[in-house]
């Protein structure tokens, strides 16, 4: 469904907009976005050429730091008043709030901060809801400061706070493992009723999941590989994965590249079979050496018969997790990473790979946030339809 199948047209801007994963669910929905701000030149100029250039939508971009942007200023840009706005989406950089920081490091990352200054903008634009996105980290009782506070915020401001809800987007048919916090907010004005949100799961059937697994993001390997998959999975196993139809990445797309590994490293990698990890090979590295036995998924095979990995901005680097490709000796490519967020493979991402791989984890899945702002499209119409209904009545 989309916003403008209703006859009823939903605006809306986005905040930390990155490359645009969250937009581009919006837009598919038919929600106007209005505005987007983003710190990244990168990541910028991705959102540029795909979501306003190639989607000729007209967007309000901002290539600024959001803090150095008056939210009352990009109101009159936008020729809106107080109340006018439907929607503000986003999700404020979440490195102070990462799992991977230990005891109470990130408690006083600046980067926090940003949080507080979405809720800026909700004060002075007052949409309808708002809807920030999150790392779980969010969630640790060191940070509870800064979410209570924002929460505190929201409610002096006249909202009502649904969640922090923590959410897998692999529910939702995204081929990802991808744990997330969603903070909905409702101006008190705009009713909800129970089972409105958060939207159900979409991947289960009989309360068992069938999930999109992450051989659907690669390319139909030569039958030499499916007789490995084969022997290795079984045949039960083997028969039921699903793969692109193509046989072969394109070779003219630009995020089609994956690390250059030195020769060392291409042979271990050769030594570890499909769906095996580090643990697998007798080489160690000296990191991982003297028994060590944490980070098992660092230099792993991605699992075709499961949701990926979190897609993380090191996504292309076998070093930073399960990133290895499930046969080639080599780490996943930008594409295949932005398949895993769902992505269309027409969406091109700019700059350098470690550039490309930071906009790539650190967007929002698509298909994940369709289902989440088809929700609120839903209850934003049916809260249009109780006002126009009670004004024929008054009438």
């Amino acid at each position: 469904m989309r916003a403008i199948d209703k006859l009823i047209k939903i605006n809306g801007i986005d905040l930390f907009s990155g490359a645009g994963g969250f937009s581009l669910a919006a837009l598919e929905l038919g929600i106007e976005i209005l505005a987007a701000i983003e710190l990244d030149k990168d990541a910028c100029d991705t959102y540029d050429k795909n979501l306003i250039q190639k989607r000729k939508n007209n967007i309000k971009l901002i290539n600024k730091d959001i803090i150095a942007i008056p939210p009352s200023e990009l109101m009159d840009s936008l020729h809106l008043k107080e109340r006018e706005l439907d929607l503000i989406i986003g999700g404020p950089p979440c490195q102070g709030f990462s799992s991977h920081r230990i005891k109470n490091a990130g408690v006083n990352d600046p980067r926090n901060t940003l949080l507080i200054r979405y809720y800026d903008f909700v004060k002075v634009f007052q949409p309808k809801m708002f809807l920030v996105e999150n790392v779980p980290g969010l969630l640790w009782g060191k940070h509870k400061d800064y979410l209570n506070n924002f929460k505190k915020l929201a409610a002096n401001s006249g909202y009502n706070i649904l969640g922090p809800l923590k959410l897998n987007a692999k529910d939702y048919g995204v081929p990802q493992n991808r744990n997330r916090v969603f903070i909905l907010g409702l101006r008190d004005d705009i009713s909800i009723s129970e089972g409105d949100w958060p939207p159900l799961p979409t991947h289960f059937k009989d309360k068992k999941p069938y999930w999109v697994n992450a051989s659907e993001v690669f390319e139909k390997p030569t039958p030499s590989i499916i007789e490995k998959i084969t022997a290795i999975l079984g045949q039960d196993v083997a028969q039921k994965l699903k793969f692109k139809n193509t046989l072969k990445e394109n070779k003219s797309d630009q995020n089609n590249i994956h690390m250059n590994h030195a020769d060392y490293m291409i042979e271990r990698f050769s030594l570890t079979p499909i769906n095996g990890s580090r643990e697998d090979v007798d080489f160690r590295l000296p990191c991982h050496s003297n028994g060590y036995v944490g980070h098992k998924d660092v230099y792993g095979r991605i699992r075709l018969s499961l949701p990926g990995p979190t897609i993380t901005t090191g996504c292309f680097n076998p070093s930073k997790g399960r990133f290895l490709h499930p046969w080639d000796n080599h780490g996943i490519s930008v594409r295949q990473a932005a398949r895993f967020q769902t992505f269309p493979d027409d969406y091109i991402f700019s700059g350098g790979i470690i550039s490309q791989g930071k906009q790539v984890g650190n967007a929002v899945p698509v298909n994940l946030g369709k289902i989440l702002l088809k929700s609120c499209v839903e209850i934003i119409i049916n809260n249009s339809q109780r006002d126009d209904k009670n004004a024929d009545e008054i009438s």
